[in-house]
């Protein structure tokens, strides 16, 4: 019989280095990619200090969010290396005739993948927001002027019991300070209030913000026409709003780079103020799942481990797991659009790309390593 925790501690070190290493190629890969992307913004009279070291640095940033979505592909490729080098040498064969049963080596390689799964979770929902927003943020400092959140600003809207709420914001700055804010209050009847304009507002601790030179339009009805439009000008004035700055973030950033916690938050937000939260809902149940696909990958490499080529090379089954995870990339990718599109149940247009390669992996795992 062998022993079980060296037989464990063997393919934790083999699986682990075999992975780091893999993953190190394709990362450096895409930074040196991104670096490439980066060089027509060097010395641009638009990007005044952005020079080659500031491009690094900013590419470097980038970093963790690329690892995040290497994790499963690289995860996969360095499980199958080690399993068909262990074949093509005989020693799993050793180690079958020594008592390791195929139950045995599934359990051993998902408690593997359990352990890059919560890698890729603490990667994907803390480090790699913040590096992202950190690059963003160092990338704006070596702007001439605001950066823009869009052509038209990032809009959001707030319900009352007593009227609803259209902001528009025109730039969000690395220090959180809000440019070009609008803010459209409407009664609910549908007729318009009010209007607030401010250059520059900043968040206050109390949930509420602070708008600076604010210019007040204020429209008065008599029964249903405008009888007057009264304008007024404050050097400041305090608007209260449960609007958070990661709710400003969250309309500003790309769903794929926000953390799990603040998605939901902004689903609710969303929901509250009866607007479409499916792209959001998608995103979120892809950063619960996305994990688990390292449970899967390695599920996938086990029957390498028992095809019989001893006298073959392996390259072709480590390309082969190369062309599986690029296809459970696309795959994944794929399915969020047509479930936004579709309007499919968020969490089954998320979890419907490793379900697929679950149910592939089981029927190879049942056809190479129980039927023969």
């Amino acid at each position: 019989m062998i022993m079980t925790p060296t037989l464990r501690r063997l393919l934790f070190r083999e699986i682990l280095l075999t992975t780091t290493f893999v993953t190190l190629a394709f990362l450096a890969l895409f930074i040196f990619f991104d670096f490439i992307d980066q060089l027509s913004s060097v010395g641009r009279a638009d990007r005044p200090g952005f020079h080659i070291p500031q491009a690094l640095a900013y590419v470097l940033l980038l970093a963790p969010a690329h690892l995040y979505e290497l994790l499963p592909i690289t995860v996969l490729i360095g499980t199958i290396y080690v399993m068909t080098r262990l074949a093509q040498s005989s020693e799993f064969t050793i180690l079958r005739t020594s008592g390791l049963g195929p139950w045995r080596a599934l359990l051993m390689l998902l408690a593997a993948g359990i352990m890059f799964a919560a890698t890729t979770f603490v990667i994907g929902d803390y480090l790699s927001p913040w590096s992202n927003q950190t690059a963003e943020s160092y990338r704006a400092q070596f702007r001439s002027g605001a950066g823009p959140v869009g052509k038209a600003g990032a809009w959001l809207r707030e319900r009352e019991p007593y009227a609803k709420y259209g902001i528009n914001i025109g730039a969000l700055l690395p220090d959180g300070t809000l440019e070009r804010v609008r803010i459209y209050e409407i009664d609910n009847a549908g007729n318009l209030v009010s209007t607030l304009q401010a250059p520059r507002a900043r968040f206050n601790s109390d949930q509420s913000w602070t708008l600076l030179e604010v210019e007040r339009t204020e429209f008065i009805a008599a029964g249903s026409d405008v009888h007057r439009i009264e304008t007024t000008r404050l050097p400041s004035y305090r608007w209260p709003t449960n609007i958070s700055p990661e709710m400003i973030a969250a309309a500003v950033l790309d769903p794929n780079r926000m953390n799990a916690v603040d998605l939901f938050q902004y689903i609710r937000h969303l929901e509250d103020n009866a607007q479409s939260a499916d792209r959001y809902e998608i995103q979120f149940w892809k950063k619960v799942f996305y994990p688990l696909s390292c449970l899967v990958m390695v599920m996938m490499a086990l029957p390498f481990a028992y095809l019989h080529f001893r006298n073959q090379g392996i390259s072709l089954y480590v390309f082969g797991g190369v062309m599986a995870g690029v296809t459970f990339f696309f795959l994944n990718s794929m399915f969020g659009y047509i479930g936004e599109l579709r309007q499919w149940t968020p969490w089954i247009a998320a979890a419907t790309p490793g379900l697929i390669f679950m149910l592939i992996s089981l029927a190879a795992f049942a056809w190479l390593v129980l039927k023969r």
